[in-house]
């Protein structure tokens, strides 16, 4: 069977090893969601201005951008799980090592050179790829976002609660230790429990460079557009993010828990609506037309979080700002790895990571120049204006599927 045939197919069972590794993702999720929501709050006890909060977390997407065409290009040759264990562990010391970050810039570096090691999402989502037939991987990427939105649910809830802002700094060591005790049980999962997806590559067959792969992905017609809509969508989600505790802050004198909460919001509606939702709509409507729902309702929400003063109002909008987010990345994973050689998805969903990691640099770093200039409102206005020219490029995506289907069923 042509492992890239899109045929219907009846739906396979989840195997273990998936169940596990969704497992691990949760676990090292909840991790990462104790320490996100609580970075902004972070960087101000160590007296940095609103600039250098957003360029704590463009940092880290620096690491990323270069990290995560890397792994995935190795997991491709190597395997996946010891890009997984490797990259696990990288977690464990990034979180130990900020919490002994003597002032911002000290914890700027950490977080760029976690970054560089922990850049492995595209690496998970290769394995997902490895083990699941083309016409399921929608849903079953969903599931995957589901594990990352769960993470989200337990992780900013509880990291709010282990937060003491009233300490300065020591007050953050707390969660940002339980962070590394997740990831290191998230590392000890994946050496005992999951299994590798791919066999070794031939050593001695040529290995692909970065600009290689950029080269074929900016000839693939699908690739080439969901690479822009990732960069175009992840700069207005990461603008968004990185300033949303201050905005919260400035608005409604919010804190480390109100703020945790709303990213428990985030978490819930994430899991529900990509593990129940998600890849039910791909198979109905196609990925490309649900991504491009998705980026509209999101880009819609921001735009009417600037026109409220109501508390209420905020947990509402984020909701339903994030059931159209929580479609994007599914649908996205989903039409590179269909539109990709089995043994290059690793490395074109890599470079997919590399585009939401470039946005998760620039993003912050003008979400943050706005915010300091223009006010908190103008992140927000500037993502929503994003979102528009995302929903163009991924119908345009969808037609340049639909196409390369019609001519593959032809040959």
């Amino acid at each position: 069977m042509n492992p890239r045939a899109d045929s219907p197919a009846v739906r396979t069972p989840l195997g273990p090893a998936l169940i596990v590794l969704y497992a691990v993702v949760c676990l090292n999720l909840i991790g990462f969601g104790l320490a996100v929501p609580l970075l902004p709050f972070f960087a101000e006890s160590l007296h940095a201005p609103a600039w250098q909060v957003t360029l704590m977390f463009s940092a880290y997407s620096v690491g990323q951008f270069f990290a995560e065409p890397f792994w995935g290009r190795l997991s491709d040759r190597i395997g996946r799980k010891p890009v997984l264990m490797v990259t696990t562990f990288a977690n464990v010391l990034g979180y130990v090592a900020l919490a002994f970050a003597p002032n911002i810039w000290a914890a700027i570096v950490i977080r760029l050179f976690t970054g560089l090691g922990a850049g492995n999402i595209s690496t998970i989502q290769g394995y997902v790829a490895d083990v699941t037939p083309p016409a399921e991987r929608a849903g079953r990427m969903g599931l995957l976002g589901a594990a990352f939105g769960l993470g989200f649910v337990i992780g900013p809830t509880v990291g709010g609660l282990l937060a003491d802002p009233e300490a300065g700094h020591l007050g953050f060591r707390l969660p940002l230790f339980a962070a590394a005790a997740l990831s290191a049980a998230a590392a000890v999962g994946v050496l005992l429990f999951v299994r590798e997806s791919r066999a070794k590559a031939d050593p001695a067959a040529p290995r692909q460079r970065f600009l290689a792969g950029l080269h074929e992905a900016r000839a693939n017609p699908v690739i080439s557009r969901v690479l822009l809509v990732t960069f175009t969508y992840m700069a207005a989600f990461a603008g968004m993010e990185s300033t949303f505790g201050l905005w919260a802050q400035a608005g409604f004198s919010w804190g480390p828990r109100e703020v945790g909460m709303i990213f428990g919001v985030v978490g819930v509606v994430s899991a529900i609506t990509q593990a129940l939702l998600t890849g039910r709509l791909a198979r109905r409507f196609g990925e490309a037309r649900v991504l491009a729902f998705g980026m509209g309702l999101f880009g819609l929400t921001l735009f009417l979080q600037t026109q409220h003063h109501t508390p209420w109002m905020v947990p509402v909008l984020t909701g339903f700002g994030v059931f159209g987010q929580a479609l994007a990345m599914p649908s996205i994973s989903a039409l590179i790895s269909r539109s990709s050689p089995p043994d290059r998805q690793g490395a074109m969903l890599g470079l997919n990571m590399a585009a939401g990691s470039a946005a998760r640099m620039s993003g912050p770093i003008v979400a943050g120049a706005l915010f300091s200039g223009f006010g908190s409102h103008a992140p927000f206005m500037l993502g929503a204006a994003l979102t528009v020219p995302a929903m163009i490029m991924a119908l345009n995506a969808g037609g340049a599927f639909r196409r390369e289907q019609e001519a593959r069923a032809a040959a």
